[in-house]
């Protein structure tokens, strides 16, 4: 048995099926990773996994640490807050898990009440900022690129962006997607269909690289974005800005609602954000994935 190969159990005939809904013990318990990828298939679709991750997953040896807080939420946990994780290739650090709305969710920004000021340069953006130990009803943060690209490097992720105006409306929009590391400028590829009734509104580009004031990378030839609008992934800078200035309520004049958290699809370019939260989680969940990861996280 070489590197760089998956071998199934003398039982298992055949790579193991991990759809939604179903059980599958064999999953647990027939597979060896020694290197490589483990094709997995979630409905008609096989996706590669690494098997360090699968490992990782409870298929192979234990492991203290969690990668993400679906793997908290498979493994039993039901309470939304600050937990632990350790994704492959990264030191431990610590997220804000949402284990609501199917649960699961590692939630990478949070505005909510202006505490924090999101006006960063390049390294803080990198780094994160905020603290994630006020209580999840107040205070802002950022996880971090470097974090958010450890934890998205070993499957397929979705984005969710949930907005609030200050109506008390709320809309949502799922992406599938990667981010690249700093060496791309943590550059946002949007790989699959988008979900939710919200239009995007990121541009049509389909790879986008993060801005910061003190780092140009955006599309815009004769401007930095970022220098008036804060870190973001900015095509243009009309687009959408989720890290823009917190105002506490609608400023009369136009110039200086531009400058706010907006999403040019709903509200328009000049409606200032009351709240909006990222957060990611892999595509699909395999909840009978549970038993295996029970006791090992």
């Amino acid at each position: 048995m070489g590197p760089g190969r998956v071998t199934p159990h003398p039982s298992v005939s055949e790579p193991a099926v991990v759809a939604p809904g179903t059980s599958a013990p064999s999953v647990c318990l027939g597979w060896q990773a020694t290197g490589g990828t483990l094709p997995i298939r979630e409905g008609s679709l096989w996706q590669q996994f690494s098997s360090g991750y699968v490992e990782a997953m409870g298929l192979g040896t234990s492991r203290r640490q969690a990668l993400d807080c679906q793997q908290l939420f498979l493994a039993g946990e039901r309470s939304s807050g600050v937990f632990q994780i350790q994704p492959l290739g990264s030191q431990p650090f610590k997220v804000y898990c949402d284990m609501t709305a199917e649960g699961g969710w590692t939630v990478i920004q949070r505005r909510l009440d202006g505490s924090v000021d999101f006006d960063q340069l390049w390294e803080a953006y990198r780094n994160g900022f905020g603290d994630l130990n006020i209580p999840y009803v107040s205070g802002d943060f950022w996880l971090g690129l470097e974090k958010t690209y450890h934890i998205v490097q070993e499957g397929r992720y979705n984005l969710s962006i949930e907005l609030q105006d200050w109506e008390g409306n709320s809309q949502l929009i799922q992406f599938l997607f990667s981010l690249g590391g700093e060496n791309t400028a943590y550059t946002l590829s949007l790989l699959g269909p988008v979900s939710g009734e919200l239009e995007n509104a990121l541009g049509d580009f389909r790879q986008l690289p993060f801005s910061t004031r003190d780092q140009d990378n955006d599309f815009k030839a004769d401007t930095n974005c970022a220098k008036h609008l804060s870190g973001w992934w900015f095509s243009t800078c009309g687009h959408a800005n989720l890290n823009g200035k917190y105002f506490r309520s609608i400023p009369r004049q136009r110039h200086e609602r531009k400058q706010g958290i907006f999403w040019k699809t709903w509200k328009g370019r000049y409606y200032p954000l009351k709240s909006t939260t990222l957060k990611i989680r892999p595509r699909g969940t395999f909840p009978h994935i549970s038993s295996c990861l029970a006791g090992r996280v």
